[in-house]
Protein backbone atom coordinates (compact mmCIF):
# COMPACT_ATOMS: atom_id res chain seq x y z
CA UNK A 1 0.00 0.00 0.00
CA UNK A 2 1.04 3.41 -0.65
CA UNK A 3 0.26 6.34 2.29
CA UNK A 4 1.67 9.19 0.14
CA UNK A 5 4.86 10.07 -2.23
CA UNK A 6 7.21 10.06 0.63
CA UNK A 7 6.25 7.19 2.05
CA UNK A 8 7.65 3.64 1.02
CA UNK A 9 5.44 0.88 0.12
CA UNK A 10 5.06 -1.36 2.94
CA UNK A 11 3.44 -4.74 2.60
CA UNK A 12 0.31 -6.03 4.58
CA UNK A 13 2.54 -8.55 6.32
CA UNK A 14 5.13 -5.75 7.29
CA UNK A 15 2.02 -3.96 8.62
CA UNK A 16 0.70 -6.44 10.41
CA UNK A 17 4.52 -6.85 12.10
CA UNK A 18 5.18 -3.51 12.85
CA UNK A 19 1.68 -3.28 14.66
CA UNK A 20 1.92 -6.59 16.49
CA UNK A 21 5.63 -5.06 17.92
CA UNK A 22 3.81 -2.06 19.04
CA UNK A 23 0.92 -3.88 21.10
CA UNK A 24 3.35 -5.92 22.45
CA UNK A 25 5.39 -2.67 23.72
CA UNK A 26 2.02 -1.37 24.91
CA UNK A 27 1.34 -4.67 26.92
CA UNK A 28 5.08 -4.61 28.52
CA UNK A 29 4.25 -1.37 29.39
CA UNK A 30 1.18 -1.72 30.92
CA UNK A 31 2.50 -4.45 32.85
CA UNK A 32 5.23 -2.56 34.21
CA UNK A 33 3.08 0.09 35.48
CA UNK A 34 1.33 -2.47 37.07
CA UNK A 35 3.53 -4.09 39.07
CA UNK A 36 5.22 -0.16 39.92
CA UNK A 37 1.57 0.99 41.18
CA UNK A 38 1.53 -2.87 43.17
CA UNK A 39 4.84 -1.71 45.12
CA UNK A 40 3.50 1.54 45.51
CA UNK A 41 0.13 -0.30 46.66
CA UNK A 42 0.15 -1.17 50.86
CA UNK A 43 -2.86 -4.33 49.91
CA UNK A 44 -0.06 -5.62 47.81
CA UNK A 45 2.31 -5.92 50.59
CA UNK A 46 0.53 -9.11 51.77
CA UNK A 47 2.00 -10.10 55.43
CA UNK A 48 1.65 -13.62 54.04
CA UNK A 49 4.61 -13.22 51.72
CA UNK A 50 6.98 -16.34 51.87
CA UNK A 51 9.68 -15.52 54.45
CA UNK A 52 13.23 -16.56 54.95
CA UNK A 53 14.09 -19.97 57.42
CA UNK A 54 16.11 -19.88 60.54
CA UNK A 55 18.07 -22.53 58.95
CA UNK A 56 17.51 -25.31 56.88
CA UNK A 57 13.96 -27.02 56.87
CA UNK A 58 13.24 -30.54 56.23
CA UNK A 59 9.14 -29.84 56.04
CA UNK A 60 7.53 -27.47 53.99
CA UNK A 61 4.52 -27.61 56.03
CA UNK A 62 2.14 -29.92 58.48
CA UNK A 63 -0.88 -31.95 58.44
CA UNK A 64 -2.20 -32.53 61.96
CA UNK A 65 -5.21 -35.30 61.78
CA UNK A 66 -6.37 -34.49 65.65
CA UNK A 67 -8.22 -37.18 67.38
CA UNK A 68 -10.85 -35.02 69.52
CA UNK A 69 -11.52 -37.05 72.70
CA UNK A 70 -8.18 -38.58 73.67
CA UNK A 71 -7.31 -42.35 72.20
CA UNK A 72 -6.25 -44.62 74.57
CA UNK A 73 -3.03 -45.37 73.63
CA UNK A 74 -2.95 -48.92 75.74
CA UNK A 75 -5.20 -49.59 73.37
CA UNK A 76 -3.90 -48.53 70.04
CA UNK A 77 -0.10 -48.30 69.92
CA UNK A 78 1.52 -48.98 73.48
CA UNK A 79 0.81 -52.43 74.47
CA UNK A 80 1.19 -53.92 78.02
CA UNK A 81 1.43 -57.38 78.90
CA UNK A 82 1.06 -57.12 82.17
CA UNK A 83 -2.45 -55.26 81.94
CA UNK A 84 -3.42 -58.71 80.66
CA UNK A 85 -2.33 -60.35 83.66
CA UNK A 86 -3.05 -58.39 86.06
CA UNK A 87 -6.59 -56.59 84.89
CA UNK A 88 -9.17 -56.28 87.64
CA UNK A 89 -6.12 -55.77 90.35
CA UNK A 90 -5.78 -52.25 92.05
CA UNK A 91 -2.98 -50.12 90.52
CA UNK A 92 -0.81 -48.67 93.45
CA UNK A 93 0.54 -45.05 93.21
CA UNK A 94 3.85 -46.37 94.49
CA UNK A 95 4.64 -48.82 92.00
CA UNK A 96 4.25 -46.16 89.18
CA UNK A 97 5.45 -43.18 90.68
CA UNK A 98 2.02 -41.73 92.06
CA UNK A 99 1.86 -40.45 95.77
CA UNK A 100 -1.93 -42.03 95.73
CA UNK A 101 -2.05 -45.27 97.57
CA UNK A 102 -4.76 -46.90 94.84
CA UNK A 103 -5.41 -45.76 91.71
CA UNK A 104 -8.41 -47.83 90.69
CA UNK A 105 -8.57 -51.36 89.19
CA UNK A 106 -6.20 -52.39 86.04
CA UNK A 107 -8.44 -52.94 82.78
CA UNK A 108 -6.67 -55.25 80.27
CA UNK A 109 -6.84 -54.26 76.28
CA UNK A 110 -9.43 -56.61 74.71
CA UNK A 111 -7.49 -55.57 71.67
CA UNK A 112 -4.47 -57.66 69.84
CA UNK A 113 -0.96 -56.31 69.30
CA UNK A 114 1.23 -57.53 66.54
CA UNK A 115 4.43 -56.25 64.86
CA UNK A 116 4.64 -54.68 61.56
CA UNK A 117 7.00 -53.84 59.09
CA UNK A 118 10.89 -54.37 58.80
CA UNK A 119 11.13 -51.87 62.11
CA UNK A 120 8.91 -53.98 63.73
CA UNK A 121 6.64 -51.65 65.45
CA UNK A 122 3.86 -52.36 67.63
CA UNK A 123 0.21 -51.77 66.46
CA UNK A 124 -2.79 -52.69 67.73
CA UNK A 125 -5.17 -54.77 65.09
CA UNK A 126 -7.86 -51.72 65.05
CA UNK A 127 -5.24 -50.02 62.59
CA UNK A 128 -4.96 -52.36 59.69
CA UNK A 129 -4.33 -49.68 57.26
CA UNK A 130 -2.36 -47.57 58.96
CA UNK A 131 0.37 -51.09 60.12
CA UNK A 132 1.09 -51.42 56.32
CA UNK A 133 2.86 -48.05 56.77
CA UNK A 134 4.90 -49.16 60.00
CA UNK A 135 8.26 -48.01 58.34
CA UNK A 136 7.00 -44.57 57.99
CA UNK A 137 6.26 -44.05 61.56
CA UNK A 138 7.53 -42.49 64.18
CA UNK A 139 5.59 -43.40 67.27
CA UNK A 140 6.15 -40.91 70.68
CA UNK A 141 4.97 -43.15 73.00
CA UNK A 142 6.37 -40.42 76.06
CA UNK A 143 4.02 -37.67 75.64
CA UNK A 144 2.64 -35.97 78.93
CA UNK A 145 1.39 -32.82 79.72
CA UNK A 146 -0.50 -30.69 81.88
CA UNK A 147 -4.63 -30.71 82.06
CA UNK A 148 -6.72 -33.46 83.03
CA UNK A 149 -10.06 -31.30 81.50
CA UNK A 150 -10.67 -31.78 77.83
CA UNK A 151 -10.75 -27.64 77.49
CA UNK A 152 -7.40 -27.08 79.28
CA UNK A 153 -5.82 -29.88 77.27
CA UNK A 154 -6.97 -28.74 74.13
CA UNK A 155 -6.09 -25.39 74.60
CA UNK A 156 -2.60 -26.75 75.62
CA UNK A 157 -2.10 -28.85 72.82
CA UNK A 158 -3.05 -26.28 70.18
CA UNK A 159 -1.77 -23.13 72.03
CA UNK A 160 0.91 -24.00 74.07
CA UNK A 161 -1.07 -22.00 76.93
CA UNK A 162 -4.63 -22.63 79.15
CA UNK A 163 -4.67 -19.98 81.18
CA UNK A 164 -3.85 -16.70 78.49
CA UNK A 165 -5.42 -16.30 74.59
CA UNK A 166 -1.99 -17.28 72.84
CA UNK A 167 -1.58 -17.56 69.17
CA UNK A 168 -2.32 -21.33 67.75
CA UNK A 169 0.34 -23.39 66.22
CA UNK A 170 -0.89 -22.96 62.91
CA UNK A 171 -0.79 -19.11 63.36
CA UNK A 172 2.47 -19.48 64.48
CA UNK A 173 3.59 -21.27 61.53
CA UNK A 174 1.73 -18.91 59.58
CA UNK A 175 3.64 -15.82 61.09
CA UNK A 176 7.07 -17.64 60.84
CA UNK A 177 6.77 -18.60 57.19
CA UNK A 178 3.88 -17.13 55.25
CA UNK A 179 2.31 -19.01 52.51
CA UNK A 180 3.55 -19.82 49.52
CA UNK A 181 0.03 -19.86 47.24
CA UNK A 182 -1.22 -16.48 47.06
CA UNK A 183 -4.67 -17.06 46.83
CA UNK A 184 -4.72 -19.47 49.69
CA UNK A 185 -4.15 -18.67 53.76
CA UNK A 186 -1.37 -20.49 54.99
CA UNK A 187 -3.66 -22.21 58.22
CA UNK A 188 -6.55 -24.30 57.34
CA UNK A 189 -8.44 -26.27 59.77
CA UNK A 190 -10.39 -28.05 58.61
CA UNK A 191 -14.33 -29.21 60.86
CA UNK A 192 -12.79 -27.46 63.76
CA UNK A 193 -13.97 -28.35 67.13
CA UNK A 194 -16.83 -26.02 68.40
CA UNK A 195 -16.07 -26.78 72.07
CA UNK A 196 -13.10 -27.02 74.34
CA UNK A 197 -11.91 -23.73 73.61
CA UNK A 198 -13.37 -23.13 70.12
CA UNK A 199 -12.07 -20.85 68.35
CA UNK A 200 -9.37 -20.14 70.42
CA UNK A 201 -7.67 -23.39 69.31
CA UNK A 202 -6.98 -21.99 65.71
CA UNK A 203 -6.73 -18.30 66.41
CA UNK A 204 -4.31 -15.91 66.08
CA UNK A 205 -4.54 -13.82 69.39
CA UNK A 206 -2.47 -10.89 69.19
CA UNK A 207 -1.09 -12.03 65.53
CA UNK A 208 -1.62 -9.90 62.73
CA UNK A 209 -5.43 -11.04 61.61
CA UNK A 210 -4.04 -12.57 58.88
CA UNK A 211 -2.71 -15.87 60.66
CA UNK A 212 -6.05 -16.86 61.97
CA UNK A 213 -6.98 -20.31 60.50
CA UNK A 214 -9.42 -20.63 57.87
CA UNK A 215 -12.31 -22.81 59.27
CA UNK A 216 -14.01 -25.15 56.96
CA UNK A 217 -17.09 -26.43 58.79
CA UNK A 218 -17.22 -27.34 62.02
CA UNK A 219 -16.55 -30.91 63.78
CA UNK A 220 -20.33 -31.96 63.93
CA UNK A 221 -20.74 -30.87 60.27
CA UNK A 222 -20.06 -33.48 57.70
CA UNK A 223 -17.55 -32.32 55.33
CA UNK A 224 -19.33 -32.73 52.02
CA UNK A 225 -22.01 -29.94 53.72
CA UNK A 226 -19.60 -27.67 54.99
CA UNK A 227 -18.19 -24.67 53.27
CA UNK A 228 -16.35 -21.77 54.18
CA UNK A 229 -18.21 -19.40 56.16
CA UNK A 230 -18.92 -15.87 54.82
CA UNK A 231 -17.19 -16.54 51.21
CA UNK A 232 -19.76 -15.87 48.65
CA UNK A 233 -21.75 -12.85 48.26
CA UNK A 234 -25.03 -13.41 46.98
CA UNK A 235 -26.04 -9.67 46.66
CA UNK A 236 -22.70 -7.99 44.50
CA UNK A 237 -21.09 -9.36 41.66
CA UNK A 238 -17.53 -9.67 41.70
CA UNK A 239 -17.27 -6.32 40.23
CA UNK A 240 -19.33 -4.49 42.89
CA UNK A 241 -17.47 -6.12 45.50
CA UNK A 242 -14.25 -5.05 44.00
CA UNK A 243 -15.43 -1.54 44.48
CA UNK A 244 -16.71 -1.74 47.50
CA UNK A 245 -13.64 -3.24 48.45
CA UNK A 246 -11.21 -0.78 47.21
CA UNK A 247 -13.36 2.09 48.88
CA UNK A 248 -12.74 0.31 52.30
CA UNK A 249 -9.02 -0.60 51.55
CA UNK A 250 -8.71 2.89 50.80
CA UNK A 251 -9.92 4.21 54.45
CA UNK A 252 -7.35 1.02 55.78
CA UNK A 253 -4.29 2.37 53.58
CA UNK A 254 -4.93 6.15 55.20
CA UNK A 255 -4.78 4.76 58.48
CA UNK A 256 -1.94 2.64 57.64
CA UNK A 257 0.03 5.80 56.38
CA UNK A 258 -0.82 7.87 59.27
CA UNK A 259 0.42 5.21 61.83
CA UNK A 260 3.39 4.32 59.48
CA UNK A 261 3.77 0.45 60.96
CA UNK A 262 0.66 -1.21 61.93
CA UNK A 263 0.86 -4.34 62.00
CA UNK A 264 -3.04 -5.01 62.82
CA UNK A 265 -4.14 -2.83 59.92
CA UNK A 266 -1.54 -4.78 58.00
CA UNK A 267 -2.97 -8.02 58.92
CA UNK A 268 -6.47 -6.53 58.27
CA UNK A 269 -5.83 -5.47 54.74
CA UNK A 270 -4.02 -8.69 53.79
CA UNK A 271 -7.22 -10.82 54.98
CA UNK A 272 -9.71 -8.34 52.94
CA UNK A 273 -8.07 -9.21 49.81
CA UNK A 274 -6.92 -12.86 50.34
CA UNK A 275 -10.73 -13.24 51.40
CA UNK A 276 -11.87 -11.30 47.89
CA UNK A 277 -9.39 -13.86 46.04
CA UNK A 278 -10.31 -17.05 47.80
CA UNK A 279 -13.95 -16.05 46.15
CA UNK A 280 -12.67 -17.80 43.26
CA UNK A 281 -9.92 -20.72 44.30
CA UNK A 282 -11.61 -22.50 47.44
CA UNK A 283 -14.98 -23.69 45.75
CA UNK A 284 -12.88 -25.42 43.01
CA UNK A 285 -10.25 -26.82 45.75
CA UNK A 286 -13.20 -27.92 47.98
CA UNK A 287 -14.67 -30.23 44.49
CA UNK A 288 -13.28 -33.50 44.51
CA UNK A 289 -14.24 -33.63 40.74
CA UNK A 290 -11.14 -33.71 39.30
CA UNK A 291 -9.63 -36.69 41.35
CA UNK A 292 -9.77 -40.80 39.86
CA UNK A 293 -12.01 -42.80 41.27
CA UNK A 294 -9.06 -45.22 42.13
CA UNK A 295 -7.55 -41.68 44.62
CA UNK A 296 -11.36 -41.91 46.13
CA UNK A 297 -11.40 -45.35 46.74
CA UNK A 298 -7.71 -44.92 48.63
CA UNK A 299 -8.98 -42.85 50.87
CA UNK A 300 -12.19 -44.71 51.54
CA UNK A 301 -14.64 -42.14 50.10
CA UNK A 302 -17.94 -43.02 48.73
CA UNK A 303 -18.35 -45.94 51.55
CA UNK A 304 -19.09 -46.00 55.01
CA UNK A 305 -17.52 -45.18 57.47
CA UNK A 306 -14.88 -43.79 56.06
CA UNK A 307 -16.41 -41.66 53.52
CA UNK A 308 -16.50 -38.51 55.63
CA UNK A 309 -12.35 -38.19 56.95
CA UNK A 310 -11.71 -39.87 53.85
CA UNK A 311 -12.74 -36.72 52.38
CA UNK A 312 -11.08 -34.64 55.28
CA UNK A 313 -7.94 -36.06 54.52
CA UNK A 314 -8.51 -35.91 50.56
CA UNK A 315 -9.13 -31.53 51.00
CA UNK A 316 -5.59 -31.87 53.35
CA UNK A 317 -3.37 -33.30 50.56
CA UNK A 318 -4.96 -30.89 47.75
CA UNK A 319 -4.10 -28.11 50.26
CA UNK A 320 -0.88 -29.19 50.65
CA UNK A 321 0.23 -29.59 46.87
CA UNK A 322 -0.75 -25.72 46.63
CA UNK A 323 1.26 -24.55 49.40
CA UNK A 324 -0.58 -24.33 52.33
CA UNK A 325 1.80 -24.37 55.32
CA UNK A 326 -0.40 -26.24 58.06
CA UNK A 327 -3.63 -27.76 58.09
CA UNK A 328 -5.34 -29.35 60.73
CA UNK A 329 -8.11 -32.17 60.12
CA UNK A 330 -10.10 -33.04 63.44
CA UNK A 331 -12.74 -35.66 64.10
CA UNK A 332 -16.21 -35.31 66.06
CA UNK A 333 -16.16 -35.13 69.58
CA UNK A 334 -16.09 -39.28 69.59
CA UNK A 335 -13.14 -40.51 71.19
CA UNK A 336 -14.11 -39.84 74.64
CA UNK A 337 -14.75 -43.79 76.06
CA UNK A 338 -15.11 -43.48 79.48
CA UNK A 339 -17.66 -46.77 79.00
CA UNK A 340 -17.67 -49.00 76.26
CA UNK A 341 -13.99 -48.37 75.55
CA UNK A 342 -13.87 -51.32 73.22
CA UNK A 343 -17.30 -50.53 71.15
CA UNK A 344 -15.79 -47.07 70.78
CA UNK A 345 -12.59 -47.75 69.54
CA UNK A 346 -13.41 -49.66 67.32
CA UNK A 347 -16.10 -47.66 65.43
CA UNK A 348 -13.87 -44.78 65.73
CA UNK A 349 -10.41 -46.92 64.15
CA UNK A 350 -12.44 -48.06 61.67
CA UNK A 351 -13.74 -44.42 60.67
CA UNK A 352 -10.23 -43.23 60.51
CA UNK A 353 -7.66 -46.00 59.66
CA UNK A 354 -7.89 -46.29 56.08
CA UNK A 355 -8.06 -42.44 55.21
CA UNK A 356 -5.35 -41.94 56.87
CA UNK A 357 -2.96 -44.90 55.53
CA UNK A 358 -4.55 -43.43 52.36
CA UNK A 359 -3.51 -39.98 52.87
CA UNK A 360 0.03 -41.16 53.59
CA UNK A 361 0.50 -43.68 50.03
CA UNK A 362 -1.01 -40.42 48.16
CA UNK A 363 1.09 -38.13 49.62
CA UNK A 364 4.15 -40.89 49.33
CA UNK A 365 3.11 -41.41 45.40
CA UNK A 366 3.32 -37.34 44.71
CA UNK A 367 6.58 -36.79 46.31
CA UNK A 368 5.18 -34.90 49.03
CA UNK A 369 5.64 -36.69 52.37
CA UNK A 370 9.72 -35.86 52.13
CA UNK A 371 8.44 -32.27 52.98
CA UNK A 372 5.36 -33.09 54.30
CA UNK A 373 5.04 -33.69 58.33
CA UNK A 374 2.09 -35.90 59.36
CA UNK A 375 0.84 -36.01 62.56
CA UNK A 376 -1.46 -37.53 64.69
CA UNK A 377 -2.41 -37.70 68.40
CA UNK A 378 -5.16 -36.14 70.64
CA UNK A 379 -5.25 -33.72 73.64
CA UNK A 380 -4.08 -36.08 75.88
CA UNK A 381 -4.56 -40.58 76.31
CA UNK A 382 -6.67 -42.78 78.33
CA UNK A 383 -6.19 -44.47 82.10
CA UNK A 384 -4.84 -48.17 82.25
CA UNK A 385 -7.72 -48.48 84.92
CA UNK A 386 -11.27 -48.81 84.35
CA UNK A 387 -13.84 -46.20 84.77
CA UNK A 388 -17.89 -47.01 84.82
CA UNK A 389 -16.55 -50.71 84.50
CA UNK A 390 -15.53 -51.10 81.21
CA UNK A 391 -14.26 -47.53 79.95
CA UNK A 392 -10.97 -45.03 80.65
CA UNK A 393 -10.94 -41.74 81.99
CA UNK A 394 -8.33 -38.95 80.43
CA UNK A 395 -4.93 -39.08 81.43
CA UNK A 396 -2.48 -36.19 80.48
CA UNK A 397 0.74 -38.11 82.42
CA UNK A 398 0.64 -40.39 79.78
CA UNK A 399 -0.11 -40.71 75.96
CA UNK A 400 0.92 -41.58 72.16
CA UNK A 401 1.13 -39.04 69.25
CA UNK A 402 3.14 -40.28 66.00
CA UNK A 403 4.70 -38.02 63.18
CA UNK A 404 5.44 -39.55 59.78
CA UNK A 405 7.70 -37.77 56.52
CA UNK A 406 9.00 -34.13 57.07
CA UNK A 407 12.68 -35.39 58.26
CA UNK A 408 11.20 -37.60 60.95
CA UNK A 409 13.22 -41.12 61.36
CA UNK A 410 10.42 -43.73 59.85
CA UNK A 411 9.65 -47.08 62.10
CA UNK A 412 10.96 -45.80 65.39
CA UNK A 413 9.34 -46.22 68.38
CA UNK A 414 10.76 -42.97 71.02
CA UNK A 415 10.14 -42.84 74.90
CA UNK A 416 8.72 -45.63 77.33
CA UNK A 417 5.84 -45.87 79.79
CA UNK A 418 6.16 -48.60 82.58
CA UNK A 419 4.25 -51.47 82.82
CA UNK A 420 1.15 -50.18 82.88
CA UNK A 421 1.07 -47.17 80.82
CA UNK A 422 0.66 -44.94 83.39
CA UNK A 423 3.34 -42.75 83.36
CA UNK A 424 6.54 -41.85 81.06
CA UNK A 425 9.96 -43.93 82.41
CA UNK A 426 12.03 -43.24 79.64
CA UNK A 427 12.49 -40.02 77.20
CA UNK A 428 9.64 -38.00 78.09
CA UNK A 429 8.32 -35.51 75.76
CA UNK A 430 6.14 -33.03 77.02
CA UNK A 431 3.46 -31.21 74.53
CA UNK A 432 6.34 -27.87 74.32
CA UNK A 433 9.10 -30.02 73.47
CA UNK A 434 6.70 -31.28 70.91
CA UNK A 435 5.68 -27.85 69.58
CA UNK A 436 9.52 -27.15 69.91
CA UNK A 437 10.48 -29.88 67.13
CA UNK A 438 7.40 -29.04 64.92
CA UNK A 439 9.04 -25.76 64.34
CA UNK A 440 12.21 -27.16 64.07
CA UNK A 441 11.43 -29.42 61.36
CA UNK A 442 9.80 -26.08 59.26
CA UNK A 443 13.07 -24.53 59.47
CA UNK A 444 11.85 -22.53 62.75
CA UNK A 445 13.97 -22.03 66.20
CA UNK A 446 11.11 -21.94 68.51
CA UNK A 447 13.20 -19.46 70.54
CA UNK A 448 13.64 -16.49 67.71
CA UNK A 449 10.05 -17.24 66.43
CA UNK A 450 8.61 -14.15 68.46
CA UNK A 451 6.22 -11.47 68.65
CA UNK A 452 6.38 -8.41 70.70
CA UNK A 453 3.33 -7.67 72.21
CA UNK A 454 1.82 -5.80 75.13
CA UNK A 455 6.11 -5.17 76.05
CA UNK A 456 7.55 -8.74 75.65
CA UNK A 457 8.63 -10.78 73.39
CA UNK A 458 6.29 -14.00 73.20
CA UNK A 459 6.93 -17.43 71.82
CA UNK A 460 5.06 -20.40 71.45
CA UNK A 461 6.82 -22.55 73.72
CA UNK A 462 6.77 -19.29 76.40
CA UNK A 463 10.10 -20.04 78.14
CA UNK A 464 10.03 -24.18 77.91
CA UNK A 465 10.34 -26.80 74.95
CA UNK A 466 13.47 -28.60 73.88
CA UNK A 467 14.21 -30.30 70.17
CA UNK A 468 13.73 -33.45 70.38
CA UNK A 469 16.52 -33.94 67.66
CA UNK A 470 16.64 -37.99 68.40
CA UNK A 471 13.36 -38.28 66.17
CA UNK A 472 14.54 -36.32 63.45
CA UNK A 473 16.22 -37.81 60.44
Amino acid sequence: MRCNQFTRVVSRRQMLGASGCGIGQVALAALLGQHTRAESDPRRHSTLAPKPLHFPARARRIIFLFMWGGPSHVDLFDPKPRLKTESGKPLSGKSVGSDRDDLGELLDSPFRFARHGESGLWISELFPHLARHADRLCVINSMHTEGSAHGEALLRLHTGQANLVRPSVGSWVSYGLGCENEDLPAFITISPPRGHGGVQNYGNAFLPAVHQGTAIGSAEIPISESKVSNLANSQLNPGEQREQLDLIQSLNAHHLREATVDPQIEGLIASYELAFRMQSTMPRIMSLDDESKSTLDLYGIGSEPTDNFGRQCLLARKFSELGVRYIQVSTNYTWDHHQKVHEGHVAESAKVDRPIAGLLGDLAQRGLLEDTLVLWGAEFGRTPMAENGDGRNHHPGAFTMWMAGGGVRGGLAYGKTDDFGYAPVENPVHMHDLHATLLHALGLDHERLTYRHAGRDFRLTDVHGNVVREILA
